[in-house]
């Protein structure tokens, strides 16, 4: 009985520490807090590279859904030329603060159709992991312009958001994917440079790390809670006490694209 009762003691304080990782407030999209607790296989590419081998002095560009600026302050952008979109409030609000400072002006966007800049403004548009509406990329994009976007594919995480909430639960498009993204840019009259996809792990040596991980990605765990998944997350938290890790499977890909410049 005692035996029991410890164990019974365990699950209460397991529960009560996933909760409080539910629980915890999230900014921008920085992902640092999880280190050494969640580690994500490295791509075959290098997306920042790539973007940096094109930005030159003077090159208008913009990024398209910048989070909270992270990925966009460490290209070090052109200073009074560089441009940002946000729709997430929150994270509009953080840029506005924080990337004025670094020459860069930040704009709300409420639709992908409707970016809020002139048609031909851009030399580059970068975007990465963010929505977009292919003929109004087209529209804001100089001739010669370059497109850079490195996307989250369908297929990511899917086999984990089944286990835990069941059957095709995952809000996003399971065809999401490189070939479609490629059939969709080409007949814009787009020429693409380069295309790239890929399948990496993502593993997580704790369970309170996938708890908040889910909770922030919720259009793959939609209606994810430590209440409704326990039974899940204890199967889970077994499986990582036999093996050490849960691994899911992501799913990345990159396409380089160019407008002619006629």
């Amino acid at each position: 009985m005692k035996r029991n009762g410890n164990g019974h003691n365990e699950q209460a304080q397991l529960k009560a520490y996933w909760q409080a990782e539910e629980a915890r407030d999230f900014q921008g999209w920085d992902f640092s807090r999880l280190s050494g607790r969640m580690v994500e296989q490295e791509l075959p590419w290098d997306y920042r590279e790539a973007v940096l081998e094109h930005m030159k002095d003077g090159t208008t560009l913009l990024d398209m859904g910048t989070g909270g600026g992270e990925f966009l302050l460490s290209l070090s952008p052109p200073r009074g030329s560089t441009y940002a979109t946000e729709a997430y409030l929150p994270n509009v609000e953080l840029c506005k603060k924080k990337l004025p400072a670094y020459g860069i002006e930040v704009r709300a966007v409420e639709q992908d159709e409707e970016l809020p800049f002139e048609s031909g403004m851009f030399d580059m548009v970068i975007n990465r992991h963010e929505s977009f509406c292919i003929p109004e990329v087209w529209r804001v994009l100089k001739p010669g312009g370059l497109f850079f976007t490195q996307q989250v594919g369908g297929q990511n995480n899917r086999e984990l958001s089944r286990f835990l909430l069941g059957e095709d639960a995952s809000d996003t498009d399971p065809g999401f994917n490189l070939y479609n993204t490629v059939q969709e840019l080409e007949p814009h009259g787009f020429s693409i440079l380069k295309q790239e996809e890929y399948f990496p792990e993502l593993t997580f040596l704790d369970i309170g790390a996938l708890v908040q991980f889910a909770r922030i990605i919720e259009w793959e765990f939609p209606g994810f809670t430590v209440e409704r998944c326990y039974p899940q997350l204890m199967r889970l938290q077994n499986r990582l006490q036999k093996d050490g890790k849960i691994t899911t499977r992501e799913h990345r890909f990159m396409v380089i694209a160019r407008k002619p410049e006629i």
